[in-house]
């Protein structure tokens, strides 16, 4: 047994209006080991966002046990989730989130700019990289709007390699994207798991998923099945 990087024991996320009560998630436990390739899917409304939110500490949950890399995350405070989330977690989104008037560099840079830790040179040696990895170096100082959607999220994706994340966590990374740029996108994920990148990939497109190690399907804020993909029982 691999390195257990995320864990989740009995996790609920309860979300409450005025007269409704929702439960998004109940009974999610579960364990990703360093360097998986894991995708999450399911129907519409089911929980899959909410989970991915969860584990990337931009909501917490309503009850139950989260450990990141050993330590206890459930109840930890605005200030130290963010910045266990900066340095560890590397989030890449449907809608590129890019900011239209910073340029690439200037986009990829932006998260690291809150870590303190670094200073602005070595923060330029890993934007440099990390655009290298995705083949974008040369639109170094592009804009969004000069970029096409694939390119975009190959800039979206250096961001969030480049502080070397113990975690990417992508959510639907190819649903803004045409096939043959999807396809593009797809195989730099594979790239960057074969590189010993840990990746949990929410999805709602079956041949997306079944290029990860790891199927996790929820129904109705449950998991209802986890288990190898069929590429991976195949290869065995």
């Amino acid at each position: 047994m691999g390195t257990i990087l995320i864990k989740l024991e009995d996790i609920q996320k309860v979300f409450y209006t005025e007269e409704i009560e929702t439960h998004a998630l109940s009974n999610i436990s579960l364990a990703i080991e360093k360097g998986e390739y894991v995708s999450i899917s399911g129907p519409s409304g089911c929980g899959k966002s909410t989970l991915l939110s969860l584990l990337g500490l931009l909501d917490t949950a309503s009850g139950g046990s989260y450990q990141l890399s050993g330590h206890n995350v459930s109840n930890i405070s605005k200030k130290e989730r963010a910045k266990i989330r900066n340095k560890e977690i590397g989030f890449i989104f449907q809608s590129f989130n890019l900011i239209s008037d910073l340029d690439v560099e200037e986009n990829v840079e932006l998260p690291l700019t809150y870590r303190e830790d670094l200073n602005k040179s070595q923060r330029q040696k890993m934007v440099r990289k990390a655009l290298e990895r995705v083949d974008m170096a040369h639109r170094l100082k592009h804009f969004p709007s000069q970029l096409s959607g694939g390119q975009q999220q190959r800039v979206a994706v250096a961001r969030a390699i480049a502080g070397d994340p113990s975690i990417i966590l992508a959510d639907e990374p190819t649903g803004n994207l045409d096939s043959k740029n999807a396809e593009a996108v797809m195989q730099l994920l594979e790239q960057l798991h074969a590189e010993g990148a840990t990746i949990c990939m929410v999805t709602h497109d079956p041949r997306s998923a079944q290029r990860a190690d790891r199927n996790i399907d929820i129904l109705d804020g449950q998991i209802v099945s986890d288990k190898p993909s069929s590429s991976q029982i195949v290869a065995a």
